[in-house]
């Protein structure tokens, strides 16, 4: 495979590229992990959905459900069973046959406390899955997966959920290969050195080959993939790349095949540009701060509600972000299907005014000293400082910001060191991805919020129907609750919004995040894009 280095005389990444099959692509920060049952954040799923593949897939062109290690499944009559067919041809990168023992494990291991997997949620719609993992019941056996044969996985559901299929499509439910796992430190162990390239076995499309921190992962074709027949390209070069600036200079100079984002001020300029290289479409995807409800004065609605109301989203969206994300008072993304939302937040700044007053703190008087706590972007700092100055503006309190860099920035969010802390949630086209991270005992749930009635509409109500339209209304009842105790500042409804070169097919884009990479092919006659000077 061609390396990161040693492009001809006056060659452009892009150029090499398309010639000899490898994709470049920017992707955000050094990821932490590439564990499927440790990751968090994107930068780290991007790099796992080349390496690990699920039971089954998401068609990218149709968002149809496609098989993975899987050939075939079917619901019960009852729909409270899904027999999972593997295909005798799944392998690992090193050769061996996938069998459904190795799902079987894998679960548990996911799901076992002890690892302290914050993505764990996306199993529950598994039966006796929650309750394992909080550690209610200490015998895995006693959750719904059996294994029939070495190439039937029989799931229970936890309750008759319409929805279902779709969490078996996230690269957290991949199978691990148990022996590297054991050899290489441990299956309980949150970082350890199985996933380095000279240890590392995988199930998808590529298998790593070269992780140089901060500078790139380099990942190539899986000879042992079962459908490698249908993978387009020869290989893929992850770059973390902290900022959107950095990154689009990349992109501009033929560097990079496609950013993981663009620079807010960037974009009107690539709109105008003829055969705009600017992919951009709304996704189910939402950006918000959260409160940190255990500390003062976060401990208090009042405050809580003050702060969200002084908040002028589509000034945000339109001046501060120049419309590339679309204003949003509500946590569940703008444009969910099929789903009618409560009333969004809204911008009231006298209210915010007669609450923080309420709250003891008159025209933010004896207000304490906090801070907001934001991952290291040019655009997350933008964003924040039009929000400090708008909370300066309408209820004359000063912020401090903060900002840290992305492996810091989510331990001390996960460990509760913050006050006010930005975030963003990449979801799915059903409510419930959103909604049950909010739930009490949820691991990423890192608010303190705690509601007894949320959590029954959530966790009782949404999963004693099947019917479709009543499971919409109770999560909107549940969204409703949500918005009015405040434990987070709904901000905007992503786009996607990345810079993709006119050679890359099937990365176009989507409404739920990430790429089935087995799909993308280059064009090795097509030019590389360039900026167009306007015209003097």
């Amino acid at each position: 495979m061609t390396g990161v280095t040693g492009c001809s005389p006056g060659e452009s990444r892009v150029v090499e590229g398309n010639r000899d099959g490898i994709l470049y692509l920017g992707n955000g920060t050094e990821p932490q992990t590439i564990d499927p049952h440790v990751l968090s954040g994107s930068p780290e799923a991007n790099v796992a959905d080349a390496l690990f593949e699920p039971l089954v897939i998401r068609n990218p062109y149709d968002e149809s459900i496609s098989p993975g290690v899987a050939q075939s499944w079917e619901f019960s009559d009852d729909a409270l069973f899904i027999d999972f067919h593997l295909n005798p041809e799944a392998r690992w990168s090193n050769g061996e046959p996938i069998t459904a023992e190795d799902f079987y494990w894998s679960w548990e291991r996911a799901l076992n406390p002890l690892l302290g997997n914050q993505l764990a949620n996306i199993f529950f719609v598994i039966r006796n899955a929650e309750a394992y993992h909080l550690g209610e019941i200490n015998d895995f056996n006693e959750v719904g997966v059996d294994v029939i044969d070495a190439h039937t996985l029989r799931v229970e559901l936890a309750y008759p959920n319409p929805f279902a299929i779709i969490n078996f499509t996230y690269v957290y439910m991949a199978p691990l290969h148990r022996a590297t796992l054991e050899k290489h430190g441990g299956t309980r162990v949150r970082y350890s050195d199985w996933t380095r390239p000279e240890n590392i076995v995988g199930n998808g499309p590529f298998r790593l080959t070269n992780w140089k921190l901060q500078r790139y992962l380099r990942v190539e074709r899986n000879p042992y993939y079962w459908d490698a027949a249908a993978v387009g390209l020869n290989g893929i070069v992850f770059r973390p790349i902290e900022g959107a600036a950095t990154e689009e200079k990349m992109f501009r100079s033929g560097q990079l095949h496609a950013t993981s984002m663009v620079p807010n001020s960037k974009t009107p300029g690539y709109r105008n540009q003829p055969n705009s290289p600017l992919v951009q479409m709304p996704q189910m995807a939402s950006y918000f701060y959260v409160f940190n409800m255990k500390v003062p004065p976060m401990d208090d609605r009042r405050v809580r509600r003050a702060l969200v109301l002084a908040v002028d989203r589509q000034t945000l969206a339109t001046n501060v972000l120049n419309d590339t994300a679309i204003a949003w008072g509500g946590y569940v993304p703008f444009g969910m299907p099929n789903y009618t939302p409560p009333d969004p937040l809204g911008f009231d700044p006298d209210e915010a005014r007669r609450l923080l007053s309420e709250a003891g703190y008159p025209d933010g008087e004896g207000f304490p000293e906090i801070s907001l706590l934001y991952n290291t972007s040019e655009d997350h700092r933008t964003i924040a400082v039009a929000v400090q100055q708008m909370w300066k503006k309408h209820l004359n309190i000063d912020i401090t910001l903060e900002n840290q860099e992305w492996q810091v920035f989510l331990t001390a969010v996960r460990e509760g060191n913050f006050e006010i802390a930005r975030r963003g949630w990449n979801g799915d086209v059903t409510p419930n991805s959103f909604l049950d991270y909010m739930i009490s005992d949820s691991p990423i749930n890192n608010t303190g919020f705690a509601n007894s009635v949320y959590d029954d509409l959530v966790i009782n109500q949404a999963r004693s129907t099947g019917d479709q339209s009543e499971i919409m209304a109770i999560y909107s009842e549940a969204e409703e609750i949500l918005l009015e105790e405040a434990p987070l500042l709904p901000v905007a409804t992503y786009t996607e919004k990345r810079l993709l070169q006119p050679s890359v097919k099937g990365m176009h884009g989507r409404v739920v995040t990430g790429y089935i990479y087995k799909y993308v092919e280059l064009d090795s006659d097509a030019t590389a894009w360039t900026w167009q000077s306007p015209e003097t």
